[in-house]
């Protein structure tokens, strides 16, 4: 609160109790105005709407971004590959933990999309843009309500405005970015409040594309480092690891090692899910 002292100079000597009591009985108190109160509201979620997005730091170094083929992404990726590139539980996973945290009737961006989106069939979005670098493998996904094609490792930005998309995906693709840390921050950008990212993938890649801080990983140090890229962009919530969808995961020693077999029999499942801002109570 604000105060304003109203002093005043009596003409006569006064003791110092009278003095005190001269003075408390002078102040006035000015309470904040609404329009006051309502300047600094908004002066507060400027400040923190500015800090959101910001990149706090460089994850990678230069050497950590190399790539062993340097040809041009969109030549490289010119013929289309109309295959999934990992098994049939690992996409189920997916479109179970899509189900879980995608708002239906949301707006969805589906970033490094193919021929397929792995999208729950039942669940209807309002729209869902596909982004990717083969106009021929986006054009036969039936999800796409529109795609565009472009190269994040030249310019990693979006032509959508600020708070778009409900939903953020990028399936098996997160290994070939070389300024992860810029893509991180314009998924931010775009998201809107509350919106999710989720990043999947598994052991599978194209070797000689993936970047150098990827290819020799393993599962936990791979989950670890889009962990990191989360954490280096303010405004992301603490990103989670997710290695199992839709399973109460059974913690005996029957059940690790029933868990370890099956991963090693197939496509170990990884996501790591983060939201702007805050994850909504309903996700």
């Amino acid at each position: 609160r604000k105060c304003e002292q109203v002093t005043s100079f009596p003409s006569v000597a006064m003791s110092s109790s009278t003095r005190l009591s001269s003075s408390l009985a002078s102040t006035r108190v000015v309470a904040p105005s609404s329009a006051r109160l309502a300047r600094r509201a908004a002066a507060s979620t400027r400040c923190v709407a500015e800090a959101g997005g910001t990149i706090m730091r460089e994850v990678l170094d230069r050497s950590q971004r190399t790539k062993i083929n340097t040809v041009d992404d969109r030549n490289w990726y010119s013929q289309p590959r109309l295959c999934t590139h990992v098994d049939d539980e690992f996409l189920a996973q997916l479109t179970q933990l899509y189900r879980e945290r995608i708002p239906a009737g949301g707006k969805v961006l589906d970033m490094c999309s193919s021929w397929i989106s792995h999208l729950p069939p039942e669940v209807e979005y309002s729209e869902v843009v596909g982004h990717g670098l083969n106009a021929e493998e986006l054009g036969k996904n039936r999800r796409l309500s529109r795609f565009f094609v472009k190269n994040l490792n030249e310019n990693p930005t979006f032509a959508a405005e600020d708070q778009t998309y409900d939903a953020v995906l990028c399936c098996v693709s997160v290994q070939y970015l070389q300024r992860p840390e810029e893509v991180f921050a314009e998924v931010y950008r775009v998201l809107k409040p509350g919106g999710v990212f989720i990043v999947s993938f598994s052991n599978r890649m194209f070797y000689e594309k993936a970047i150098s801080a990827w290819r020799d990983g393993t599962g936990f140090s791979r989950a670890q480092l889009v962990k990191q890229y989360f954490q280096c962009v303010s405004g992301f919530t603490k990103a989670e690891v997710i290695t199992e969808v839709g399973v109460e995961p059974d913690d005996s020693v029957f059940g690790k090692l029933k868990r370890f077999m099956k991963r090693s029999s197939s496509d170990p499942f990884y996501a790591v899910v983060g939201y702007r801002n805050y994850r909504r109570i309903d996700a």
